[in-house]
């Protein structure tokens, strides 16, 4: 294993590793989960990588995700065993051994609900109990995930006090994984891959890529420089097309809502409402960090011109609010609302669309395509999987060159910075939402003087320190990076606002 190092991201070692670039085994385009899933894996091979992102890390659809570590119940309901299998795999690495600081068991509620036909129920109890089989045949115990089981309303209720009882019969309870924030889950391994020696450079677009390099533009100066690689890999997201020729993309929208947890009375579990009239789709309503719930998920197609930041529609905001309304006693209103987001899935478009008139029928597998002058494209897979997408994507690329490569993948056994196992995560001296976000780096966070404890603003959580941590450590260069990557503070534009000042000092105190 290679040695490792500092695992600190700012702007001045950007500046450093930048100005010293001229040639690398790896050249990552792409700062998203996967991208920084192929820095770390090339890395820790022992090659020398250098990964660029246009914006900053997680900008794209890595930030916009469900916060969800899933077991692959959807995709084991639509008869895809193998994409289930692979995604049960993957978050038992992540739960026990990548970032078990990060991504913990949550309880998923499904109420069996009058207007719930016996289909439906059906159909949900028994991919619940598919998903205990894949658990098992995965290794994960029950220990971390316990197996589903019928349930009472009553004990529905306790998870989800304010759902509607008259006519509810029971339901099912099962156990999944949870996402402290997915942002911070890119920011870590971006960070431990630099560990591993990548320069890690944000806020630097490549152009003219090919696969024997590019041409790299600094977005902060304009300065343009080349820089030679034996191997490139696109992981440009939904952006992908633009890097590589001969890719085709049919993107698809996620839109969620931020809704405050008072509108639900305390809500411990993920609820899971069936949509009306459709047999495998359902509407979750998922609690977050910092008093917050995500409502979700839409999969609308999106074609037509990319946006940087995508926006939810008054039409998928209606259906998410009429859905999760008709499950609850107080129905929920865009009075409610904090905040929205909205995030496009790089779909591969195969140009085979019988049967699949909807983006929510193509599959979610990832493909890893060759381009004719040598650039390696991974798209398409989720977020769960993506340690395999980026092994997957090395390893196409590495078996085209004569680079001597004596090491496998070894990602599957790496800790991300701040992991580490339950008992010692039990033990770290600070509060538990540090812990939750920092992991065993906690302590490390909140050294310091007793006013850079104190929240930034009145109703936010959020301490000066992290927002230092931030700038000195994780990379942020922008007032952006911090509010809406860093922390999720810039879903609620209220919030936004507050603590936009805070912001500000953090920068010129660093």
């Amino acid at each position: 294993m290679s040695t490792v190092g500092d695992a600190s991201l700012n702007a001045a070692r950007r500046a450093r590793e930048l100005d010293s670039l001229q040639a690398v085994d790896v050249l990552v385009v792409g700062g998203g989960v996967t991208g920084a899933g192929v820095a770390l894996d090339a890395a820790a091979r022992g090659l020398s990588v250098a990964l660029v992102e246009k914006h900053d890390l997680a900008f794209g659809t890595s930030r916009w995700s469900s916060k969800l570590v899933h077991g692959g119940l959807r995709y084991l309901a639509s008869g895809h065993v193998g994409i289930a299998y692979e995604s049960a795999v993957e978050r038992g690495i992540l739960m026990k051994t990548t970032a078990p600081h990060l991504v913990h068991p949550v309880p998923q509620v499904a109420p069996w609900l009058p207007q719930a036909r016996f289909v439906q129920a059906a159909l949900l109890r028994s991919a619940f109990l598919g998903g205990d089989v894949l658990r098992t045949f995965a290794r994960t115990s029950d220990d971390y995930l316990p197996h589903s089981r019928r349930v009472s309303s009553a004990e529905i209720l306790r998870y989800a006090p304010t759902l509607r009882p008259e006519g509810m019969r029971g339901g099912f309870l099962t156990w999944d994984g949870q996402l402290y924030d997915d942002a911070r889950l890119v920011v870590a391994i971006a960070r431990t891959a630099a560990q591993y020696g990548a320069r890690i450079l944000t806020r630097v677009a490549a152009t003219e890529v090919t696969g024997r390099g590019a041409v790299l533009v600094d977005q902060l100066t304009g300065e343009r420089r080349s820089v030679d690689a034996r191997v490139v890999i696109n992981a440009a997201g939904i952006w992908a097309d633009q890097v590589a020729s001969g890719i085709k993309l049919r993107p698809s929208r996620g839109t969620h809502l931020v809704l405050p947890q008072s509108v639900f009375g305390g809500l411990s579990a993920v609820l899971t409402v069936p949509v009306p009239g459709e047999l495998r789709r359902v509407v979750m309503a998922i609690p977050a960090p910092d008093d917050r719930v995500y409502v979700g998920l839409t999969d609308e197609d999106a074609p037509g011109p990319v946006s940087d930041v995508p926006r939810a529609t008054d039409a998928e905001i209606d259906f998410l609010l009429d859905t999760i309304s008709a499950a609850v006693q107080q129905p929920v209103t865009r009075t409610d609302l904090l905040g929205t987001y909205a995030g496009l899935r790089p779909l591969l478009d195969t140009g085979h669309h019988k049967g699949e008139d909807k983006t929510a029928d193509i599959s979610r597998r990832h493909a890893v395509i060759t381009s004719p002058d040598g650039v390696v494209t991974i798209v398409g897979g989720k977020l769960t999987t993506y340690r395999r997408m980026a092994q997957d994507a090395l390893d196409t690329a590495l078996a085209q060159t004569d680079l001597d490569v004596r090491r496998g993948c070894e990602t599957h056994r790496i800790p991300l910075v701040g992991a580490a196992d339950r008992a010692q995560l039990a033990a770290v001296r600070a509060p538990a939402r540090f812990v939750q976000r920092y992991g065993v780096e906690a302590p490390r966070v909140i050294d310091g003087p007793a006013e850079l404890q104190e929240p930034i603003a009145p109703g936010l959580r959020t301490t000066h320190a992290e927002l230092r941590f931030a700038v000195r450590h994780e990379g942020a260069l922008t007032e952006d990076d911090v509010l809406d990557r860093r922390t999720r503070i810039g879903l609620s534009a209220a919030d936004r606002d507050l603590a936009l000042p805070a912001v500000r000092e953090a920068f010129a105190a660093v």
